[in-house]
């Protein structure tokens, strides 16, 4: 593969970011999604305490999500929403909604991020902590998705006599959310793969 001469960005031509960005696309593009599995597969191992590990817990909200005839976007964030707790154990809410934003719709990628104060509520008063923390975010426009998020596709998701639905059958919804161009205003959109 051909390489750019120069070491500062600043010197870079038109034609350099030509070849930067078809490099990009045929190779972190297209890897995005086997990038991604292997980040939730990181949750595999110790359970930590609850019935199922972390990836299980993963497939089983996004089963659920499935069932319930939620948009594809939806079942994707329900199935990543912990993705970076291998990562970023303190901010994976974020972390998991950063993944998420270039490729699904703002409430979606809202969900996400707040999920984790959200969560609290049904925990927070156990650990000395406000379970009605999530209030701070009362009157915003998706505090009840949200909430309905944690209800149904989260606190609810570790159980492990649950029929949880493979990594397989989640794949094409996968391939075609992160196959999408970015919606961020200010990123150049990266040509989907044909």
């Amino acid at each position: 593969m051909e390489n750019v001469t120069w070491t500062r960005m600043e010197d870079g031509t038109k034609e350099d970011y030509a070849l930067l960005n078809a490099a990009f696309e045929s190779h972190a593009r297209a890897a995005l999604v086997d990038n991604l599995l292997a980040n939730l597969d990181r949750l595999k191992g110790p359970t930590l305490g609850y019935q199922i590990n972390r990836y299980d817990h993963s497939l089983q909200s996004a089963t659920r999500a499935a069932r319930a005839n939620e948009s594809d976007e939806m079942v994707v964030a329900a199935l990543l929403h912990d993705v970076a707790d291998a990562f970023a154990p303190e901010n994976h809410s974020d972390a998991a909604a950063a993944l998420l934003a270039p490729y699904v719709d703002e409430r979606t990628t809202w969900i996400v991020r707040h999920h984790g104060i959200f969560q609290g509520y049904y925990y927070f008063h156990h650990l000395d902590g406000n379970r009605d923390a999530r209030d701070l975010y009362a009157g915003a426009e998706h505090f009840d998705a949200c909430a309905q998020f944690c209800a149904e596709y989260d606190q609810n998701c570790f159980d492990p006599s649950y029929d949880t639905m493979p990594i397989g059958e989640f794949l094409p919804l996968l391939q075609d959310i992160f196959g999408r161009p970015s919606r961020l205003s200010g990123v150049a959109p990266i040509p989907a793969r044909s």
